[in-house]
């Protein structure tokens, strides 16, 4: 039976640290602190608004909202991410996406200032990513996937990692990032010609395929560990990931469970990147 690869284990150390970090900011006078721009009410978006603001307060990082309506100019919009670009108080913004449609979401993006960027989602944040500098910061859920894999001690070098996904929010920098640790990076998506043959010959497997429960055993063989970054609601109304927990626990060696793995770790990373934001810009 599979190790199950807890966030909260992750979590518990992770935040530790977070707090250390913390106290010594407030020692020198700064109080370090997130903004998160929300438009409309979408249910997901205050859902994880509710969560990270949680994390946040725990943790000892003030919580700035700014909820905007769902038929808000753009020009409006731009103006409440540069008035949080300049207020010096704020050293971390967490805009909400999707925008809506009447928005265009690239042309906003370009007046968030990348220091703030804690989400990954500014072309700097993309490009320092690739670079392999830290200027930027990773988008959280490729952070989370590396940061479970370094509290298990699973060591990358000369592995062979399949990533299922392309996507800018966790295949592509999470690949990056793999690539930086000296693993052996195979990308996988929709259009790969015999996908279970090519998973099989991984050590690592990462799976942001954004279908529910999509990865079977037949994708599997034993001793891999798996990540599963999925996150689903499904027939019978309950959470579960893009892999068959149940079938890949009995063959695979470590494998993150859905819930209780990547999605818990998101919150605490972006609490991490405020931290690290705010030591940058003393």
């Amino acid at each position: 039976m599979a190790k199950r690869l807890l966030g909260k284990e992750v979590n518990a150390s992770l935040n530790k640290k977070i707090k250390k970090e913390v106290l010594e900011l407030k020692d020198k006078g700064i109080e370090p602190a997130i903004c998160m721009i929300r438009v409309g009410e979408h249910e997901d978006d205050i859902s994880y608004e509710r969560g990270a603001s949680k994390r946040a307060e725990t943790l000892g990082v003030k919580v700035i909202k700014r909820v905007l309506p769902l038929d808000i100019e753009e020009r409006e919009l731009v103006q409440v991410i540069k008035e949080a670009n300049m207020d010096a108080s704020i050293h971390g913004v967490l805009l909400f996406r999707p925008l809506p449609k009447h928005i265009n979401e690239k042309r906003i993006l370009e007046h968030l200032d990348p220091a703030k960027d804690i989400d990954g989602i500014t072309k700097t944040s993309m490009a320092s990513i690739y670079s392999g500098d830290k200027e930027g910061f990773p988008p959280c859920t490729a952070a989370a996937c590396m940061e479970i894999l370094n509290h298990y001690q699973i060591d990358l070098t000369g592995k062979k990692v399949v990533v299922i996904g392309r996507s800018l929010v966790v295949g592509k920098p999470v690949s990056m990032m793999i690539l930086k640790e000296n693993g052996t990076v195979t990308i996988c998506h929709s259009k790969t010609e015999d996908l279970p043959s090519v998973t099989r010959e991984a050590d690592i497997v990462i799976v942001a395929a954004g279908k529910a429960r999509i990865i079977g055993k037949e994708y599997l063989k034993e001793g891999q560990i798996v990540i599963d970054v999925g996150i689903h609601v499904d027939e019978n109304g309950k959470l579960c990931g893009d892999v068959k927990l149940e079938e890949a626990e009995e063959l695979v060696e470590g494998i993150t469970p859905v819930p209780g793995g990547v999605g818990t770790v998101t919150t605490s990373i972006l609490i991490s990147h405020v931290v690290k934001a705010a030591n940058r810009q003393r």
